[in-house]
């Protein structure tokens, strides 16, 4: 049991690494391969999934077109109206819906809710929430639907 807490807690880790490390691709169109260098270095990733962490970072960067077109869907504006940091826990998350079922959509869901709430502002978390659980009905319809 307490591996697989220490593994939530390593991935949620690279959920939250992903994120910034996404954030940072989003302002600045740096080369996606010198900014997880720079995370790895910068970070303690002794307590991260790094394996984790790059395939959400390559993942996002990879299919950035897919995920924006599922996320806009259910928005009522273009993604890259939307601020940057709730941007990166959208995409994030919807790369995570898309390519890595064998994370519970309900995982997926609350860490990017959980990120929400600690580096977006104040009612952000209930957009995040809102766009990624129809994104989820969407991309994991039978999973959601025995929810």
């Amino acid at each position: 049991m307490s591996q697989k807490i220490s593994l939530a807690k390593a991935r949620g880790r690279a959920r939250r690494l992903a994120m910034q490390a996404t954030y940072q691709w989003q302002m600045t169109a740096d080369d996606i391969d010198g900014i997880k260098q720079q995370f790895i270095e910068e970070n303690d990733v002794n307590s991260v999934d790094q394996d984790y962490f790059t395939e959400l970072l390559l993942g996002v960067v990879q299919n950035v077109e897919v995920i924006d077109a599922a996320l806009e869907q259910h928005m009522p504006r273009r993604i890259n109206a939307v601020d940057p940091v709730e941007r990166a826990i959208l995409r994030v998350a919807t790369y995570e819906f898309l390519k890595r079922l064998d994370v519970p959509y309900r995982v997926v869901l609350n860490e990017a809710v959980v990120l929400s709430k600690k580096f977006c502002a104040e009612k952000s978390h209930t957009f995040v929430n809102a766009v990624l659980d129809k994104v989820a009905r969407d991309t994991r319809e039978q999973e959601t639907a025995s929810a």
